[in-house]
């Protein structure tokens, strides 16, 4: 069985520019009944109230606060979800623009906590459990960090990029002459990327593309 995502934020492009929505399942409307606001009012202006009139407003009160606080705790979710998707959208706008991985901005955790002032912690709940819906598919938000590595001239690049660009040299090579690693490596470098063949390896196995022999067509 598929198991369907419903995603928690759409971002569209409107006019060239970025537009965030939360998911009305992220978003319900909630307010205290009138009718317990009204009984606790009827209660309360009663001139001689009974023990069981005043237990009740007691109840009521306390029924009506804890309403009131659960609505609270819900706005603020809302609010910590919004604005942490927010950020994220912003720091990696030039891949939501135009779906290219290769403009995918280095980004760890605690580049968002900074910017939004709020622990790790809450970040990491975000990016682990929520998807967002993008003009390029549903997304799950972890898959937007990424790691870094320098350049060779001397710029943070995302390990999304390389991994990119090597999975691009491969599906170009001569099928006939498949690439080995240390071959990927000497052309990455040249590329301006210069990473060590064991860790193309890594990279090729993350991206699971089998090692040059296995590539081979005849």
């Amino acid at each position: 069985m598929v198991e369907h995502v419903v995603p928690d934020f759409a971002i569209k492009i409107v006019d060239g520019e970025l537009d965030l929505t939360l998911n009305g399942r992220n978003a319900p409307e909630l307010h205290v009944s009138r009718e317990y606001s009204n009984m606790m009012k009827g209660y309360k202006e009663a001139k001689d109230k009974s023990k069981s009139q005043k237990d009740a407003v007691l109840f009521i009160k306390q029924k009506l606060d804890a309403a009131k606080w659960f609505i609270e705790a819900i706005k603020q979710r809302q609010q910590t979800l919004f604005v942490t998707m927010s950020a994220i959208m912003h720091y990696q706008k030039e891949y939501f623009l135009t779906g290219d991985e290769r403009k995918l901005k280095p980004m760890i955790l605690k580049d968002i906590a900074d910017e939004i002032d709020m622990d790790v912690s809450t970040v990491s709940r975000v990016a682990n459990s929520k998807y967002v819906d993008t003009p390029y598919g549903t997304k799950l938000i972890k898959e937007f960090f990424s790691e870094s590595m320098t350049n060779d001239q001397g710029e943070e690049v995302s390990t999304r990029e390389i991994k990119k660009i090597l999975e691009t040299v491969i599906e170009e090579e001569n099928k006939r002459k498949p690439l080995t690693d240390e071959k990927l490596a000497t052309i990455l470098k040249e590329k301006g990327y210069p990473i060590a063949r064991r860790t193309v390896a890594k990279y090729r196995e993350q991206l699971d593309i089998p090692v040059a022999r296995l590539r081979k067509k005849i």
